[in-house]
């Protein structure tokens, strides 16, 4: 019964670094500067619209320095800003640019493409069923 888990072990372990290096190069599609452990931040904020530092720093589980850092960084290429928060004027919100939508756009397309092209001899139900498993995955490893 151990070897169905060994296998998805090792075809996770095969993905991480995969999904490691594509990350690499994503991020360099949005900007040759980004660092890649910066490309998740962008995509969260792409995702979920403007949003606190804390709460980015809540999301990918990094300490109030860390963002800090991260945010700058993003900022000074210009693709996020701050704007001030309507529910508490102390406080400030991180939004993508417009030139940090449009790029992340550009790299979404273009990894959808990729993913259209690398997944075009699966049956189209092959892949929603691998999208709904890795959803259920994903609920349960948030958990």
């Amino acid at each position: 019964m151990t070897e169905p888990y060994a296998a998805l072990e090792r075809e996770f372990a095969v993905f991480v670094r995969r999904a490691r290096a594509t990350s690499e190069r994503l991020s360099r599609g949005v900007h040759p500067d980004l660092d890649a452990s910066a490309y998740g931040l962008l995509a969260h904020l792409r995702d979920h619209g403007p949003r606190r530092p804390s709460d980015v720093a809540e999301h990918v589980g990094v300490g109030k320095a860390t963002i800090t850092r991260q945010l700058q960084s993003l900022e000074a290429l210009s693709l996020i800003e701050r704007l001030p928060d309507p529910a508490d004027g102390r406080a400030h919100l991180v939004t993508l640019t417009a030139d940090g939508r449009r790029r992340m756009i550009q790299v979404r397309e273009g990894r959808n493409e990729r993913l259209r092209r690398h997944l075009d001899s699966w049956p189209e139900e092959d892949v929603r069923t691998l999208a709904t498993l890795l959803a259920r995955f994903n609920d349960i490893a948030a958990e």
